[in-house]
């Protein structure tokens, strides 16, 4: 069985294949753009991405590919209807990235609120503002709240709770039973949530369902100076109105995912909304800790050998595919 792997991916990932019998051709920094050339050269049975797009050009280039993985929690970057009209199973590794997503929102909520990133500016440059940074409203006390609360969402709830903050939720499949015994406000829709709270956190899928989920109307919904943070997908997000209640409202607003960012790792990319006050950016990295990374190759690994013993896939989101 011969492997793709066309994105970066662990060690571990790359050796436990390996001890499976498996043929791992590399190549990580390949250009998204050059990824069905590079699928009708290797002809792959399996296909693992992380973050490259895969299309249908892609999918349908190796007579031989049977599985792609997303090394990740998501599958907007691959086209599922494709796969699964052409019999290609498609997986991904769901829970494995959601105490490192967590980790970074709080680290971002916590910025927003100290603003950490503008007092590492200024005393880059020399200046001494204490006076300008000596004014912060804490944490504790205040309301977070949770748009989707999955795995990721869930971490994240437990970890504000621990600074002693309260949390309301909205997800799509939240029961109010659930919400009690987590210890969260249920709330219906995102509106509601966006009038509560003093911090929000978006954790949902990517796809058309959320496609600017975080509109002009949510936007206006926030309280003056709430803060808003986005480490889920760029599409959830108008960033045309989140800029306007960011200059207009005073918003803060840190986001680690953005539309039309770059597919490669290193590109020009000035978003106009960090260049607003109040606006920070991280570079998609909410996965990108060695554990979380360590526990997604195993994933991988555990799908792999699944597959080639028994002809089906874990965590497969297209069971309807032939062969799949």
């Amino acid at each position: 069985m011969k492997v793709l792997v066309a994105d970066k991916f662990e060690t571990v990932g790359v050796d436990g294949l390996k001890a499976l019998g498996a043929d791992v051709v590399l190549r990580p920094d390949g250009r998204a753009e050059d990824l069905a050339a590079t699928v009708a050269e290797v002809n792959p049975t399996v296909l693992i991405v992380r973050g490259k797009k895969v299309g249908e050009a892609a999918i349908a280039a190796s007579p031989a590919l049977k599985l792609v993985i997303r090394a990740g929690a998501g599958i907007d970057t691959i086209d599922v209807a494709a796969a699964t009209k052409l019999g290609v199973a498609v997986a991904n590794t769901p829970g494995k990235n959601s105490i490192a997503v967590a980790e970074l929102v709080m680290g971002l909520l916590i910025s927003l609120d100290r603003r950490i990133p503008d007092q590492v500016a200024d005393l880059r440059r020399g200046e001494w503002l204490k006076s300008e940074y000596s004014k912060a409203r804490g944490l504790y006390g205040s309301t977070l709240g949770i748009i989707g609360l999955g795995q990721i969402g869930r971490e994240i709830a437990t970890r504000a709770q621990a600074f002693g903050m309260k949390v309301v939720a909205c997800s799509l499949d939240l029961t109010t039973e659930d919400a009690d015994r987590l210890g969260i406000g249920y709330r219906q829709t995102p509106i509601e949530v966006a009038r509560l709270a003093d911090a929000i956190s978006i954790n949902v899928a990517g796809g058309a369902e959320s496609k600017h989920l975080v509109s002009a109307e949510f936007l206006a919904a926030m309280k003056p100076g709430a803060y808003l943070i986005n480490a889920s997908r760029g599409s959830v997000v108008d960033e045309v109105a989140l800029e306007q209640a960011v200059r207009e409202r005073g918003l803060r607003v840190a986001l680690d995912v953005y539309e039309g960012e770059p597919a490669a790792g290193k590109a020009e990319f000035a978003p106009s909304l960090l260049g607003a006050p109040g606006a920070y950016g991280t570079h998609h990295v909410g996965a990108s800790t060695d554990q979380a990374q360590v526990a997604i190759a195993m994933e991988v690994i555990r799908i792999v050998e699944e597959f080639t013993k028994t002809g089906v896939a874990p965590n497969c989101v297209n069971p309807s595919a032939r062969g799949s």
